[in-house]
C-alpha cells in the first residue's frame, strides 16, 4: 500500500484490478478436468456476480483492453485547469488562480471538480509536495503538470520489485499449497531481533561480500545446466529456475 499511494494508485484502482485478478485465477486455476472454470463456479468462488464475472472475462479476452485508473481528485482538478475555458488565457495557458476569493479562485475550482468536501490548503498542500503546482511571487498558484502523482519512482524499479515480490509469493504459494507427494522449494531466513544498530553498516558490507560470491557460483550452476539451442537434449523443457537473496531490516 506504501508504495501504491507513492505512485498514486488508489483503493478504487487496486479494488478493479483485484477484482478482474481474482477472476483470471478463479478461471484457470480452479478448473476440474483441464477445463476453465465455468461463470457460475467463478461466481461462487470470487463472490462476485455472475455479471461481473463475465465483465472481466471480456476485459481479460481483449488483448487490446487497457485498464482506466480512477481519476483522483487532485488529477481531476489538474485536467479542468488545463482544459476548462473559464480557466484560460488568450493563449489556451491555464491562468494563474488565488486560493480563495470571489470569481474563479483554486477554491472555486475545486468546487467545480466535486472536490469541495477537501480543505484548499490541504489540497494545495498535496499539490506543491508533488510539484504539481508552484506559487508565484504575487502569491497566485501556477500548474505545472497534468495529472498528479505523489511521489514520482523509477518505473524500471517498480517492475523489479513487481517480479520480485511475484518470485517470493510464488514460492510461498507452492509450499502451502502443494501436494503431499511433492517436494518444497528451498525457504529460509537467518533473522535476530536484537542486533546492535550500530552493526548495520558491517552487516551491509558483510551481506554484499558474501551474498555476492554466493550468487555467483548459483549463476555458475545455472549456466553449466542451461539447455541448448538443439533440442535433442531437453526431452522435458525449459523452466526458469534461480535464487534470491534480500536485507531483512525493521
Amino acid at each position: 500500500m506504501h508504495v501504491l499511494i507513492r505512485c498514486g494508485v488508489t483503493w478504487k484502482e487496486f479494488a478493479e484490478l483485484s477484482r478482474r485478478s481474482y477472476v483470471e485465477v478463479a478461471s484457470h486455476q480452479f478448473g476440474k478436468r483441464g477445463r476453465p472454470t465455468n461463470v457460475s463456479r467463478t461466481a461462487v468462488l470470487t463472490g462476485l456476480t455472475r455479471r461481473e464475472v463475465r465483465k472481466q472475462r471480456a476485459r481479460l479476452a481483449a488483448t487490446t483492453d487497457t485498464f482506466a485508473g480512477h481519476v483522483t481528485k487532485a488529477s481531476l482538478v489538474l485536467s479542468a485547469w488545463h482544459q476548462d475555458r473559464d480557466l484560460l488565457d488568450s493563449r489556451g495557458k491555464p491562468l494563474p488562480l488565488p486560493l480563495e476569493g470571489e470569481g474563479v479562485s483554486f477554491a472555486a475550482l475545486l468546487r467545480r471538480c466535486g472536490a469541495g468536501d477537501v480543505r484548499p490548503s490541504t489540497l494545495l498542500k498535496e499539490l506543491l509536495s508533488a510539484q504539481a503546482v508552484r506559487e508565484t511571487r504575487d502569491g497566485r498558484l501556477e500548474p505545472l503538470k497534468r495529472s498528479y502523482v505523489p511521489q514520482s519512482m523509477d518505473e524500471r524499479l517498480i517492475t523489479m520489485w513487481g517480479k520480485r515480490i511475484t518470485d517470493v509469493a510464488k514460492t510461498y504459494v507452492h509450499n502451502l499449497t502443494r501436494p503431499a507427494n511433492a517436494p518444497a522449494r528451498f525457504e529460509r531466513a537467518a533473522v535476530n531481533d536484537s542486533v546492535n544498530a550500530s552493526a548495520l553498516p558491517d552487516f551491509q558490507r558483510f551481506l554484499e561480500q558474501e551474498g555476492e560470491a554466493f550468487l555467483e557460483r548459483v549463476d555458475a550452476w545455472l549456466t553449466a545446466h542451461e539447455a541448448r539451442a538443439d533440442a535433442s537434449d531437453n526431452p522435458h523443457g525449459v523452466v526458469r529456475l534461480g535464487a534470491g537473496l534480500y536485507h531483512i531490516q525493521d
